[in-house]
């Protein structure tokens, strides 16, 4: 658990550090100040809903809903109120899991079966317009599946990608598999890192406002893995090609 808690610290910070919605949204300490006075099961219903809603394109960063579950999970049990910290840490995470991956699994479920009628009725024409629809029907034909896995890193997108995914007929396990993948990689890390660095949270937003975005570089480098595997596969399927048959 320290492992993981410790290679999240990059992800907390960029999650710290992301503007929230210029200014339009409280900042982290207000969100912070706010659900102090609630007891803890109660902040965890909330952030369990507020995840559900992003699956739908409610404009909040999910990963500052996920530091806030972590380090409301660690302050409000300070004094040992609630419980064996560490179990209480890991229920926080499958709450966060479970906000994530159901509302995702429902956007894509309702592109799978009801896209054609959906997209040109509100919400979902507000939220697949502006050319994003096309966008990413481009993407996908272009990638692959596989953007399921970076699309998850992308709030603007994410929605979009998901509800496209499924109008595009890409299998339920296919998208479970890259979406979970994702998620198990990026909430149990954003949760406990916030959790295990809970007294040091201060510290961890200044440092996060001067610090580069660490989840964009990791996009970055598996997108060049991916890239790469991808293009390797395209060279030897060309290769056995051109060999003269036997």
């Amino acid at each position: 658990m320290e492992i993981l808690a410790t290679t999240g610290f990059g992800l907390v910070q960029a999650a710290l550090a992301v503007p929230a919605l210029g200014g339009i949204l409280p900042d982290f300490t207000m969100i912070t100040s706010w659900l102090s006075g609630m007891d803890l099961y109660t902040v965890w219903a909330i952030a369990f809903g507020i995840l559900l809603l992003c699956g739908f394109g409610l404009p909040i960063p999910e990963d500052i809903t996920l530091v806030a579950v972590g380090y409301m999970t660690y302050f409000l049990n300070a004094d040992g109120h609630y419980g064996d910290p560490r179990l209480l840490v890991a229920l926080a995470t499958a709450v966060g899991l479970a906000g994530v991956l159901i509302g995702d699994a429902t956007m894509f479920t309702l592109g799978a079966r009801l896209g054609g009628r959906l997209m040109h009725r509100r919400p979902f024409s507000s939220i697949l317009g502006s050319g994003r629809r096309e966008k990413a029907v481009e993407f996908l034909q272009a990638k692959g599946p596989q953007v399921l896995f970076s699309a998850r890193f992308m709030p603007g997108l994410r929605s979009v990608v998901f509800f496209t995914s499924g109008t595009l007929g890409i299998r339920l396990r296919t998208f479970l598999f890259f979406d979970g993948l994702a998620a198990l990689l990026s909430v149990p890390a954003l949760i406990l890192s916030s959790w295990y660095f809970g007294e040091q949270i201060q510290d961890v937003i200044k440092y996060a406002q001067k610090s580069e975005q660490g989840i964009l570089v990791i996009i970055l480098l598996l997108g060049g893995g991916a890239g790469l595997k991808y293009w390797l596969k395209r060279r030897k399927e060309a290769q056995e090609q051109l060999q003269p048959p036997t």
